[in-house]
């Protein structure tokens, strides 16, 4: 990452109103999104934008000579620009055949996009947006900080402050106030406008319509008032028929701002007469701008299925830390960093990829069903193609790819580790390593390796077999757990299996676009897995757990590796989580625990993958309550603990927030304990609270379990 990015980061996280902000909208909009779709299917409700937007996506060129035959038909004038270029060009020139002046704005982040006003304003022509935030950050010469809600960044003090300086002076931080100002201020300028410039939630072939979607008001009178109105409009925006338009109308305002619907839905069909009797000049300008390119290429095509709702940024995790400005474009968080890979160019979105946490939040409610964490993975594989991979990791990626050479390493490294090493962390480290050991302890290595200690457990003969992957976390830092893993099963009359040849599962390399590391991972898995007759294969981590089910395969398509395929899918048919297991086994009356007296209240932490890629998030619950714990849920359970693999090495300042807001959520349940089933976030949050040497426990669920077994 650029020195710059890294110093943008700083800043926004050293802005208490943009966290403080960003925080407190992230915490509501979870619970009035809820309530927004309360009764209503979610899941059915996406299908069908999902169907109607990717319908869109395959049908480009016919959906948008359709719509301009019904538009033109309906008196207004289509047309089709391949670039921004063509788009600033036309309106250029029509504004200077009419005699334009004066412009009015709204809705349309398609101009934002191409950097209209500045270009307009060059040529001395007033461009006014209306939008009320949009006009706060056109005064503060900003870019918008979110697609829905681009100032809310601000406080009414910095609004009240920009309304003094720029409009008039004496403006107080009264939001009831300040929105009646700008009302004042704007309304002149909307009886003054030459022309009005918008743009469009849905463009609807069928009918050649228009359909805006707002809250202000604004948008009518930018539409309606002026003699002139030119509609630039993203051809993604366009759907088949008027049916189309109502799941996007469900799904946007319960999505962006939880609400059942906005103020305002305008439809607008064809030419219309001006308050002086004349026909009013409909301009509508379908832009492609690379949208073409985008839908003919197979892997993000379903980026067209966004509806620019922002969901996607509400959730994230990272965006409430830094907010849209960090993204140094129009578009942010996640859909934006796609976006501007794409309509900008692939390497403006070198840095911003990096703030990817791929914890699949924004996936669980993007509307349009858009895969958005594995679209960013197919940015960096593509960028490490580009420009290839930074020397340091690559060589890091060698050593893992090495199994003997990987390991060796990490051995020699549990005897170096000693002076540092104490209570089974290390809290402190020397030189330019003491910035991974600021805000949580490590685990110490292991003085010997799960593989290891596993050949002395003294198992019982039995016909069913199952073999464990540790991944490298379990293997080389909680043996332990590893253990515990085998004397559950064992109570099952399981007999469990090390096959010698696992290695690293790949997931470090595949999340940084090294996808040759990833696939040579994967190879050597699933020959040594495969090689043993049994009939599961467990992992108690969720992340190898999904490297084995999931990605080994889409790994070797995106290589084109289909010879690899097919064990791959062997492999991930025998593959279970820990908890999924074990509750299939409890279920079968297979695995009792104890019973009578409960053991202790414990807390839940939802590891990113387990939910949101297994969905498990309940058998490990359900676990803990039969062997005698009570289980008390933290809030925000599932947000992400900050850890992310090698995320938490790179970006520490992102990761350490984040790992702060979840200890408080622990603490504040009271419990004296709390369990997970992932490794990566016991290293983080037991790291975290020994930093501030707090007495709660933090343990993988495997180890509460093999505890309480009758």
């Amino acid at each position: 990452m650029t020195t710059t990015f890294k110093e943008s980061i700083q800043d926004a996280l050293a802005n208490p109103n943009l966290r403080g902000a960003l925080g407190r909208f992230s915490e509501a909009y979870k619970i009035s999104r809820e309530k927004a779709y309360a009764g209503m299917d979610f899941e059915a409700v996406r299908d069908a934008v999902r169907d109607v937007k990717a319908y869109g996506a395959s049908h480009l060129e016919e959906l948008a000579e359709a719509f301009k035959a019904k538009a033109e038909a309906a008196g207004a004038k289509v047309y089709r620009a391949s670039d921004p270029a063509e788009v600033k060009a036309y309106i250029l020139a029509l504004a200077k055949e009419n005699g334009v002046r004066s412009i009015v704005k709204s809705k349309s982040m398609a101009t934002e996009e191409i950097h209209l006003n500045k270009h307009l304003e060059a040529e001395g022509i007033e461009v006014y947006e209306t939008d009320l935030g949009e006009w706060i950050i056109q005064l503060c010469h900003q870019t918008p900080s979110h697609m829905v809600m681009p100032a809310i960044h601000m406080t009414k003090e910095e609004v009240a402050e920009v309304f003094s300086t720029k409009v008039e002076e004496g403006q107080q931080p009264d939001i009831p106030k300040l929105v009646k100002f700008a009302r004042g201020k704007l309304r002149n300028r909307f009886l003054g406008a030459d022309m009005g410039i918008s743009g469009a939630n849905i463009a609807v072939a069928e009918t050649g319509s228009l359909v805006l979607i707002t809250n202000e008001g604004n948008a009518r009178l930018v539409t309606t008032l002026p003699r002139i109105h030119v509609a630039v409009v993203g051809i993604e925006k366009l759907v088949a028929t008027f049916q189309d338009v109502q799941p996007i109308l469900q799904a946007l305002p319960r999505n962006a701002t939880s609400q059942l619907l906005t103020s305002y839905v305008s439809v607008i069909t064809g030419q219309v007469p001006n308050t002086d009797g004349s026909p009013k000049q409909l301009h509508i300008i379908l832009m492609d701008n690379k949208r073409s390119e985008m839908a003919a290429d197979p892997k993000f095509r379903q980026a067209l299925q966004c509806i620019r709702c922002a969901s996607c940024l509400n959730v994230c995790p990272v965006f409430r830390l830094v907010g849209g400005h960090v993204f140094g474009k129009v578009y942010t968080g996640g859909i934006g960093t796609i976006l501007t890979a794409w309509f900008d160019e692939l390497k403006q979105s070198d840095d911003i990829q990096g703030l990817c946490i791929q914890c699949g939040a924004c996936k669980d409610v993007c509307p349009g069903r858009i895969d958005i964490p594995e679209l960013i993975l197919e940015l960096r594989r593509r960028l490490a193609v580009e420009k290839g991979m930074p020397l340091v990791q690559k060589a890091i990626f060698a050593v893992v790819n090495n199994r003997r050479l990987f390991h060796s390493l990490l051995r020699a490294a549990s005897v170096a580790q000693k002076p540092f090493a104490k209570g089974g962390f290390i809290r402190h480290l020397p030189l330019f390593l003491s910035d991974l050991t600021d805000f949580r302890s490590l685990p110490a290595i292991a003085p010997r390796p799960f593989r290891d200690t596993f050949k002395e457990i003294v198992q019982p003969e039995c016909k069913e077999k199952a073999a464990i992957y540790a991944g490298c976390l379990i293997d080389f830092s909680y043996p332990e757990m590893g253990e515990s893993v085998v004397r559950v099963l064992n109570k099952a009359g399981i007999q469990v299996v090390f096959p010698e040849g696992q290695t690293c599962c790949g997931a470090p390399a595949r999340y940084n676009g090294a996808y040759e590391t990833a696939a040579g991972n994967a190879k050597d898995n699933i020959k040594a897995l495969l090689e043993e007759d049994v009939t599961y294969v467990v992992s108690a981590c969720p992340t190898c757990t999904v490297a084995l089910k999931d990605d080994f395969i889409a790994t070797f398509e995106s290589l084109g590796m289909e010879d690899a395929i097919g064990d791959a899918r062997k492999l991930a048919a025998k593959t279970l989580d820990f908890a999924t297991l074990v509750k299939k086994l409890v279920d079968e009356g297979r695995l009792e625990f104890k019973d009578g007296q409960q053991a202790e209240t414990v807390t839940y932490h939802d590891s990113c993958h387990l939910k949101r890629t297994l969905h498990a998030q309940q058998a490990p619950r359900d676990l803990l309550k039969k062997a005698g714990f009570t289980v008390t849920e933290m809030k925000e359970c599932d947000i992400c603990c900050g850890m992310a693999g090698s995320y938490s090495l790179k970006l520490p300042e992102l990761s350490a927030p984040i790992l702060e807001r979840k200890l408080e959520n622990i603490k504040d349940t009271g419990a004296t304990s709390v369990a997970m089933d992932c490794p990566g976030c016991v290293m983080q949050i037991r790291g975290g609270l020994d930093k501030l040497g707090s007495g709660i426990k933090v343990e993988h669920t495997a180890v509460r379990l093999a505890k309480r077994l009758k």
